[in-house]
């Protein structure tokens, strides 16, 4: 079957978009792990960026993978990349919102028991963290893995008795329900966390935005452009990572398929927000700048007074 033209150009902007993911993933990881070998150390964030980087790595090679086997050769049994997503997908959402985490943690300026708690605890606790990020994950793919095997153990044997072409049918439809409500449950949660994070640090730099205002002095007014430079690049990847949230979920529920350039619709505005997201990692980390030699100015966001560099 020979793509029509709408098919072909979402098709390549998915392509372009996909060896863009790729090329930014790999910079993150080899500048922070060149960094890590000249210092001897890894700051807790960047542990995260790299793992991160690593994740979209892998997320976006099996993405393009899938489609595009899927595209050409539609009866092929893909349940093995389409794990690999998965569980890459899974764990791209933890760490995302883990970053989160640490960032409010660290930069907001509440003073509840908390959050006092937590801003002298949470760097200690990143390698945890992470571990038990990839443990959830792990969790995730062994109860994916196990439907895939009960999937095609049903469907081969109702298949295989005369008369049950119905039966086969709602169980497909069933089985495909199924899928969407446990990817929504196991992407909720850290999407949820991630969330409130942000809204929680945003709320945090918006009062001290007005306290900045109320004490309007040349110091002040510097300050005030980096706390509203601060607040619309947090909005700004807020609305974009709840694009990629909603545009997934979406596409998962009416079931598109690889044929409709809907899908491939879908996927480019889905691997767009990946590539914006990244994008703004790598401004907002001070070594990706340096190499990259950025000279827009995106300053980092504000830390909260007596906290340390993270």
């Amino acid at each position: 079957m020979i793509p029509n033209q709408l098919t072909v150009f979402f098709m390549t902007i998915y392509l372009l978009e996909s060896l863009t993911i790729i090329v930014q993933s790999s910079l993150i990881v080899a500048v922070l792990s060149r960094e890590w070998v000249q210092v001897k150390r890894l700051s807790p964030v960047d542990m995260i960026l790299i793992s991160l980087s690593v994740c979209h790595f892998c997320l976006q090679w099996s993405s393009v993978l899938h489609n595009f086997c899927s595209y050409f050769n539609p009866d092929d049994d893909l349940w093995y990349i389409t794990t690999i997503w998965e569980f890459t997908n899974t764990l791209a959402f933890w760490l995302t919102s883990l970053l989160a985490v640490v960032y409010c943690v660290k930069v907001s300026s509440f003073t509840y028991a908390i959050f006092l708690w937590l801003r002298w605890r949470i760097l200690r606790l990143v390698p945890r963290l992470l571990l038990g990020s990839l443990m959830i994950s792990c969790v995730t793919i062994i109860v994916s893995a196990l439907r895939v095997v009960f999937i095609k153990s049903q469907l081969i044997s109702m298949m295989q008795l005369p008369g049950n072409n119905t039966e086969t049918e709602t169980l497909r439809t069933f089985l495909e329900k199924n899928y969407v409500h446990q990817l929504l449950a196991t992407s909720f949660i850290p999407f949820l966390l991630f969330l409130t994070s942000t809204i929680l640090l945003i709320a945090s730099l918006c009062q001290h935005l007005r306290q900045i205002r109320h004490h309007d002095t040349g110091h002040s007014n510097f300050s005030m452009k980096a706390h509203a430079t601060a607040l619309r690049f947090l909005a700004f990847f807020l609305i974009f990572f709840t694009s990629y949230f909603l545009t997934i979920i979406i596409s998962t529920t009416y079931n598109l398929t690889h044929k409709s350039y809907w899908f491939w619709a879908s996927e480019t505005i889905i691997y767009a927000t990946v590539s914006i997201h990244l994008t703004s990692l790598m401004l907002s980390s001070p070594a990706l700048k340096k190499v990259l030699k950025v000279s827009c100015c995106v300053p980092k966001l504000p830390e909260a007074p007596g906290t340390t560099r993270i």
